[in-house]
């Protein structure tokens, strides 16, 4: 189909000889990441929504600060990346491992102090710039219980007279080790948030994770990041702006 339009536009005079290979090679990458593109989009969010949520009108929001989950998660240990194929690099290095070798022992980390919050500042800042609804302030600390924090969120809801509250949990923060070019691990975050009607009905949950992954696994991040590895706070810029992508209000 590509040889076709190039042929016919070949003939009306309007393509030269010279431009072809390039423009034919310049649709041909455009195809392929479209085709990648829309194979790939959403598959480190999830997010679902209640059967009632038509019932529901949310007007006004209360953002509760997120909590970052204090037990132990598994550390995502991954391999060493380049943010090129190492072929292209290393194309005279090979690496054999014994095959009686151990694997590593899994390792656990804990999600730092500063997630939440950072995690929360960039919710607060991405809904007050979509304009859609009013966010109702806090007047007062708030710290949600471990145990069904759903209740605990649908109270301040009431409290702030606010038709709904957001509550999220921060369940990775993982720096990456090493620089933009190679890390081992890369940056891994994940988070859940909720909406939280006032009257205790949970309307929409999305959960986002990711590791990031070099472009041999996930091209598309490869290009929204210019090929290199990013930081925990900037992957956390991505998640909350992919999360909000599907925000139903």
């Amino acid at each position: 189909m590509v040889n076709q339009l190039l042929r016919g536009e070949r003939e009306q005079g309007r393509l030269q000889d010279t431009g072809a290979p390039a423009l034919l090679l310049h649709l041909a990458f455009l195809i392929m990441l479209t085709t990648l593109a829309s194979g790939c989009s959403g598959w480190k969010v999830n997010t679902a929504s209640s059967d009632l949520l038509s019932q529901y009108t949310v007007r006004a929001l209360v953002l509760i600060p997120f909590v970052a989950i204090t037990t132990p998660q598994m550390r995502d240990q991954g391999e060493f990346y380049f943010s090129t194929p190492q072929s292209l690099r290393q194309q005279d290095m090979s690496v054999a491992v014994a095959s009686d070798v151990e694997p590593r022992p899994r390792q656990v980390t804990v999600v730092p102090p500063h997630a939440a919050e950072r995690i929360t500042q960039l919710f607060q800042k991405r809904l007050q710039s979509l304009g859609r609804f009013q966010l109702v302030p806090l007047e007062e600390s708030v710290q949600l219980p471990t145990a069904r924090p759903e209740v605990a969120a649908a109270a301040v809801a009431q409290k702030v007279k606010a038709d709904a509250a957001i509550i999220g949990f921060v369940s990775m923060y993982q720096e990456r080790v090493g620089s933009r070019l190679g890390a081992n691990p890369a940056a891994a975050v994940g988070f859940e948030v909720k909406v939280v009607a006032a009257d205790g009905q949970v309307l929409w949950v999305g959960n986002y994770y990711e590791r990031q992954r070099p472009l041999t696994e996930d091209l598309v991040g490869f290009v929204q990041r210019f090929g290199m590895f990013v930081t925990a706070d900037e992957l956390a810029e991505y998640g909350v702006d992919a999360i909000l992508k599907e925000f139903p209000f």
